[in-house]
């Protein structure tokens, strides 16, 4: 089978390493991918929001199925065209895209369907945002509506936080139309867990749970990231709190969007706060995560592909879907100055004996060396039996992986480790 993953950053190219191991796969192309993708795709120059583009290329090189990652190219439609060209893919349509692409819309699904979520009003008016958070308790979530780089939630603690982020994100316009309406929700406390899931529209996999880790500094310290670094499982997500988000949360979210009108074929990611009062969805996305994904997938021990392709036939209740037992840690290597200001175009060394999964996010190739060429670099993933070997490998092997700027946190997994030896 010939594919096509859209998408440039390491969460397609763990995908596209996954994709590679099923025998049916005899090519693979990128659009537009990255220098570190380039050794195992076909990088080929069209964007991932160049809907045409790449329903033009599909045709010309008749591929056989696309898998469409990131989350812009989902909402703006990318898999309507696909599958309106002939091309099968994997990925929510537009319709049902918009769990993550409003913000609005999925908490008033929550409400609608009593999908247990955090209280909230909707605001389209700045005036009457800036009235309500003068009284709102604190601290206190400001979203804007639509999609925003992942940089769109503000946790104010003080008023003053609360009316600037009101400000820059109805007023200012900072994330452009996405701020047109704006979410106000309470802060809700507790383990985060992020659960990734395959789905049909009508059956729900979930796979192994991971915890991301935000801030870009120690300790959960510094501003918040795309993403420094993951652990899978999650070891709060225990097989009780599993049981119960299946039945208070992953079922009923399929079976509200298909009551919408709206089934969700592809991966959707559940972002839950396990609460005093039980777990909450923080937010939907409408595909992998990213750095989830570079230790989810890792673990996953039937075929990626025919996942896939179940998702996108409606046969997911007759499909293999297997994970190991194992753990999974992943550190990732960012440019110093990340997520602000920080230099590029180092290039990027590797010891010989390096034994771990280096999943490219941010790095071009020129001739035949490969240049740093965005804030998150590289993910460096290792698996193991238990999580502290996962660890103690992972960061082992970080040290091997050399580029001036080099920039990682040094606590990936610790807090995970706690909850473990408490």
């Amino acid at each position: 089978m010939k594919l096509m993953v859209i998408g440039g950053g390491g969460r397609e190219h763990a995908v596209i390493r996954k994709l590679k191991e099923d025998p049916a796969v005899t090519e693979i192309y990128a659009l537009p991918g990255n220098g570190g993708i380039a050794r195992d795709a076909v990088c080929v120059d069209i964007g991932a929001k160049d809907i045409p583009g790449m329903v033009a290329f599909a045709r010309e090189q008749s591929i056989d199925f696309a898998v469409v990652t990131p989350d812009d190219p989902l909402v703006l439609g990318a898999v309507d065209a696909l599958e309106a060209a002939g091309i099968p893919c994997f990925g929510p349509d537009k319709k049902a895209a918009m769990i993550e692409g409003s913000k609005v819309f999925s908490k008033r699904l929550m409400e609608k369907y009593g999908i247990p979520t955090a209280a909230y009003q909707v605001f389209t008016d700045p005036a009457a945002a800036l009235d309500y958070v003068k009284e709102a308790p604190l601290p206190t979530v400001i979203k804007a509506d639509g999609l925003a780089l992942g940089k769109g939630v503000v946790i104010a603690q003080t008023r003053r936080e609360a009316e600037d982020a009101v400000r820059s994100i109805m007023e200012d316009k900072k994330f452009g139309d996405s701020g047109n309406q704006i979410v106000i929700e309470e802060f809700l406390t507790g383990p985060e867990v992020s659960v990734l899931s395959f789905t049909d529209g009508n059956t729900v996999v979930p796979m192994v749970s991971s915890m991301d880790h935000k801030r870009a500094r120690d300790n959960d310290q510094g501003l918040n990231t795309g993403g420094m670094g993951t652990i899978a499982p999650n070891p709060y997500y225990t097989p009780d709190i599993a049981a119960r988000c299946m039945e208070e949360i992953f079922k009923p979210t399929i079976a509200a969007m298909r009551a919408e009108g709206r089934p969700f074929k592809g991966c959707l990611y559940f972002g839950l706060m396990l609460t005093p009062q039980g777990p909450k969805v923080i937010e939907y996305n409408s595909r992998f995560g990213d750095p989830e994904t570079q230790v989810v997938l890792p673990l996953m021990e039937s075929s990626l592909l025919e996942a896939m392709l179940a998702c996108r036939n409606g046969t997911l209740d007759k499909t293999d879907v297997r994970f190991s037992g194992g753990c999974a840690c992943c550190v990732v290597m960012a440019s110093e100055g990340y997520p602000e200001a920080y230099e590029k175009g180092y290039e990027i060394t590797m010891d010989s004996d390096v034994a771990a999964q280096v999943y490219i996010a941010g790095a071009k190739l020129e001739g035949d060396r490969l240049l740093t060429s965005g804030g998150r670099v590289l993910g460096v993933t290792m698996t193991a039996p238990t999580l502290k070997q996962a660890i103690g490998a992972a960061y082992e092997q970080v040290e091997k992986i050399h580029f001036q700027n080099a920039y990682y946190r040094h606590d990936i997994g610790s807090r995970a480790m706690r909850a473990l030896e408490g």
